[in-house]
């Protein structure tokens, strides 16, 4: 059983009473609620797992649990399925852990084609970036989910601690912590969309060219490049960091490879990022974090298995 697309009454079950979707038919309460908050429950469960696949497989199972709830029993359409989801999320992070010991190589988040609301949201557009993403990943499970819930989406004390089976006050607790933590890990202040881009489409003409000196003035003295290619395709099993070794390690592997290469601007998880084709088909999502007009991180997804959500927008929503 799939979960209820937006278009209510196409497609999703229990299609029997209540409004009705876009072809006439009646919808149920339960499917309405859903489809109403679906956008928002598949966003908390990515920045829960940093996975669009888990994150899917969530709402399946937040979708098989709403529909055996009595709607008359509660209060909060929203608050109610983003507590299920929370608890699937933590459930399947174990599974995600596991995964990621066994990992070949740096893990970076799956991308996102994110829609254009999402950019000019940019406390969104920060909170799904691959860079703040990384950071997330070094908290705890439930650390993490306590963040996520307050921090990004606003969740009040209560309902996360029935989503993370804790007291309020311990939840207080561990979003003191938790903040503290991305506060000193997270980020500098980014440059405002437009600076951003300039910066990206200057790094994508150095590429084209070849220009060393170019790349290493578009470059931050400190850059970092991660590069995932998850045992599937060929990547640095470390960081590269530098911007004389980034620039050569980025001008090597172009002038060594024999395919045509090319880069397309586009917008990743809210951010700038350039899809890499090589002979036409798409090699890897090159998602990219600019601070005072300058680069300095550089994330590089090449393992296939992540860009099955980089050919069509995926709408993330804090609401």
């Amino acid at each position: 059983m799939d979960t209820p697309s937006k278009a209510v009454g196409d497609q999703g079950p229990g299609a029997t009473k209540g409004g009705r979707g876009m072809n006439g038919r009646a919808t149920d309460p339960a499917t309405e609620a859903f489809v109403a908050h679906r956008d928002l429950l598949f966003t908390v469960a990515y920045e829960i797992l940093g996975s669009a696949a888990d994150a899917e497989d969530v709402l399946q199972e937040t979708w098989l649990r709403w529909i055996e709830v009595d709607l008359a029993q509660v209060l909060d359409h929203r608050a109610y399925p983003v507590r299920i989801t929370t608890r699937q999320a933590l459930n399947r992070l174990r599974t995600l852990k596991r995964r990621k010991e066994a990992y070949v190589g740096p893990w970076l988040p799956e991308p996102l084609l994110t829609t254009p609301d999402v950019a000019q949201d940019v406390d969104l557009a920060e909170s799904v970036s691959m860079a703040m993403m990384l950071v997330l990943e070094t908290l705890s499970p439930t650390e993490r989910a306590v963040f996520v819930l307050r921090e990004v989406f606003e969740v009040d004390y209560d309902d996360i601690a029935a989503a993370v089976d804790k007291s309020p006050a311990a939840v207080r607790q561990i979003a003191h912590r938790a903040r503290k933590h991305v506060d000193d890990r997270r980020p500098r202040k980014a440059v405002s969309p437009s600076e951003a881009r300039a910066a990206v489409e200057s790094f994508r003409r150095v590429l084209k060219t070849g220009d060393l000196q170019g790349l290493l003035d578009v470059l931050a003295p400190d850059v970092v490049l991660v590069g995932d290619g998850g045992g599937i395709k060929q990547a640095a099993l470390r960081p590269t960091v530098g911007a004389d070794k980034v620039a050569r390690y980025m001008l090597g592997g172009i002038g060594k490879n024999k395919l045509s290469i090319a880069f397309a601007p586009t917008v990743v998880n809210g951010n700038p990022a350039l899809l890499v084709h090589l002979d036409g088909e798409i090699d890897g999502v090159l998602a990219i974090r600019v601070e005072d007009n300058r680069i300095n991180g550089l994330y590089y997804v090449r393992n296939p298995e992540k860009l099955n959500h980089v050919d069509s927008e995926t709408p993330l929503t804090v609401r």
